[in-house]
């Protein structure tokens, strides 16, 4: 093995293929041995190295002889103080945390969290990978304003009758022609991919006989879920490919907030072995900090964390041509001993880096951590997940009282929130549903949640839901409710797809799709969560295409300016709101509780659109402005008398004589 003094430039964390061999990089602060085991297809050992201290933490060495195809795991010795935080096991075997690919999926075994029990057998190993020829990609496609379509990969293509069976679950589905005219007739902008790198169940869902289906417990930031991948890094550059070429960007929603190593009592299999202080917050005592609720947390304030976290978002780059990255617990990249801070460093990096600084990033503003609820918070270039959209919206729908105002705050793009530092645009993400809670479809059909399914007792998942069930808890055969649960489905769908801002859509919520009142199903990998393709609720998808439609063409609701209220005079974002006989909306009307009809009016004249929300129990007649043109029924249900039955969103387009 040559030391890292025969290489002219530093080594960098990871392996660098030559003509000679392989060089091996390793951080691993605070340990005082690193060994690298190479082993063969088999997973049978055939070598150790010692790796030579490089400085700064690193551990470097190349081995000649090695090549692409090579299996590698790691040991690490040093001290062993749980107390203080280090957590040395040189009878565990790690994952390269630069690693681009492993051999198989994790599985959990209680041995991989126990002191001195050798996991050599239980670890999937690294493979060396040449990567592939590196991508330039230019600007991403999507714009603000647009459709981003979320989606669980093995759960959205499992079960799909046209995708051949060896691609079934896999992102290599996500190319093939049945899915992509599936997002085509949505007009996605972008799909955003539910976490494929490679993850291990938490430690209490073997004996339950449940598996993680969601994928957010990740072990490597940059190698690929097996399940997922087979091909590795290919087959996401494969799917990109065919998703771009559709006009459809590619956001992955990553987890750089914890890992699968979870708490004290959780596995070793990387970073915990590396240098567990180093890699995770810890409170003074040593204790490890729980802002995630998952047992520890990336300590994203170090710069050994903010270098991995780089370097595996320019690895999707430049290896598949990701457009963009949706942050999982996103203040706890931006949280140190101080608090959260939109200025904090590895924010302002990946804003400011060369690869990175012009994708698409989107946060989740909350944590459970102190001041983890930063909604509004993070400033351009960030967009944000906004769950006070998702709760209006659910409950104006619900009729819930005095939610009048609050809804046309949400339509317009929350000014109240994002129009600080005087923003003109909304960095909104719209959305009613998303993996975590209620499907669209259960949210009208459960007043409660049912996770019993989930081994927990039904206490686990959100209480609140602002949800109901018209009239009969879960399933029913009465035609009425059923009835009933359709049009207020499809009244909370034109809802989403007429607010101002960028709007969120969970895969199945278009066709039904429901988890039977489970609004945690993260470890549901089987009916709860797959997306049965055999049962499409066919009325719902056509009408959601068809509000799709209406919002592309119009041009004025894909718009992120904030909407201005200026009685429609004729800017594109200013808005007039009306009451059903055409007046504009009163201070006392807006302040009515129990109001339950108002109407929107965007554009300028002869090129305006109306869209009417009527949540009450009767149907209503709207007079629209009047017009030197025409208005025409533009959505399913509108028809030129301008009446809206109950439980409804109409919309009409205006255009010349």
């Amino acid at each position: 093995m040559r030391e890292p003094s025969d290489v002219g430039v530093p080594p960098k964390p990871g392996v660098e293929i030559s003509a000679d061999g392989v060089r091996f990089t390793v951080r691993a602060p605070s340990a005082s041995k690193l060994t690298l085991c190479l082993f063969d297809g088999d997973e049978r050992e055939l070598a150790r190295h010692d790796l030579a201290s490089a400085g700064d933490g690193l551990f470097s060495g190349s081995v000649p002889g090695v090549g692409e195809g090579a299996r590698y795991g790691l040991r690490a010795d040093g001290p062993w103080q749980p107390d203080a935080g280090h957590l040395f096991d040189p009878s565990k075997l790690l994952v390269d945390p630069y690693a681009t690919r492993i051999e198989r999926p994790f599985r959990y075994d209680p041995r991989l969290g126990q002191y001195g029990a050798d996991t050599e057998a239980l670890v999937p190993k690294a493979i060396v990978e040449t990567p592939l020829p590196t991508l330039n990609p230019g600007r991403p496609a999507f714009r603000p304003g647009g459709l981003i379509y979320e989606l669980p990969v093995r759960a959205f293509t499992l079960l799909h009758p046209d995708i051949p069976a060896a691609d079934r679950g896999t992102l290599r589905a996500l190319a093939h022609p049945a899915i992509l005219e599936h997002l085509r007739s949505l007009h996605v902008s972008a799909v955003e991919l539910m976490p494929i790198t490679a993850w291990i169940d938490e430690r209490h869902l073997p004996p339950l006989g449940l598996t993680n289906a969601w994928g957010y417990n990740p072990v490597t930031m940059l190698a690929l879920d097996p399940r997922l991948a087979p091909g590795g890094i290919a087959d996401l550059r494969y799917a990109v490919a065919a998703l771009q070429a559709a006009d459809i960007s590619v956001i992955l929603d990553v987890v750089f907030n914890h890992t699968g190593e979870s708490d004290i009592h959780g596995p070793t299999l990387s970073l915990r072995g590396l240098g567990n202080r180093t890699w995770y917050r810890h409170d003074d005592s040593g204790a490890l900090l729980n802002d995630t609720g998952c047992g520890n947390t990336l300590a994203c304030d170090q710069p050994a964390v903010q270098d991995l976290v780089l370097a595996a978002m320019r690895h999707f780059v430049t290896q598949a041509g990701i457009d963009g990255f949706r942050f999982d617990l996103a203040p706890i990249l931006g949280r140190d001993r101080n608090g959260f801070s939109p200025e904090a460093e590895l924010l302002r990096l990946i804003a400011d880096d060369p690869v990175l600084h012009d994708r698409i990033l989107i946060a989740e503003p909350w944590d459970i951590g102190p001041g983890g609820y930063q909604l509004g918070n993070f400033g351009p270039p960030w967009l944000e997940w906004n769950d006070r959209a998702r709760d209006d919206m659910r409950r104006f729908w619900r009729g819930d009282a005095g939610m009048t105002g609050p809804m046309a705050t949400r339509l317009a793009g929350s000014s109240d929130i994002f129009a600080t530092h005087g923003a003109i645009r909304t960095r909104s993400v719209n959305f009613v549903a998303a993996h975590d809670g209620f499907p669209l479809g259960d949210l009208v059909a459960f007043e409660a949640k049912h996770n019993e399914a989930n081994g927990e007792d039904n206490r686990d998942g959100h209480g609140a839901n602002h949800s109901w069930n018209n009239g009969v808890e879960g399933p029913s055969d009465d035609a009425a409710i059923l009835a009933a649960r359709e049009v207020d489905a499809r009244a909370l769908i034109a809802t989403l797809l007429a607010s101002r801002g960028t709007i969120l859509l969970t895969a199945g919520d278009e066709f039904g799709h429901s988890q039977g009142g489970n609004n945690n199903a993260y470890a549901q990998d089987n009916p709860i969560t797959w997306r049965d393709w055999g049962k499409l609720n066919q009325g719902r998808l056509d009408f959601t295409r068809a509000w799709a439609e209406f919002r592309t063409r119009s041009g004025l609701l894909i718009r992120s300016q904030f909407m201005e209220d200026a009685n429609g005079s004729g800017d594109p974002d200013h808005v007039a709101w009306l009451t059903p006989d055409g007046q504009p909306m009163t201070p006392a009307e807006w302040e009515d509780p129990d109001r339950d009809a108002f109407v929107m009016v965007i554009g300028p004249p002869e090129a305006r659109i109306a869209v009417a929300f009527n949540r009450g129990w009767r149907e209503i007649p709207f007079d629209l402005p009047e017009s030197q043109g025409t208005w025409r029924p533009a959505t399913p249900g509108a028809t030129d008398d301008c009446l809206v039955p109950p439980r409804s969103v109409l919309g009409w387009q205006e255009t010349p004589e």
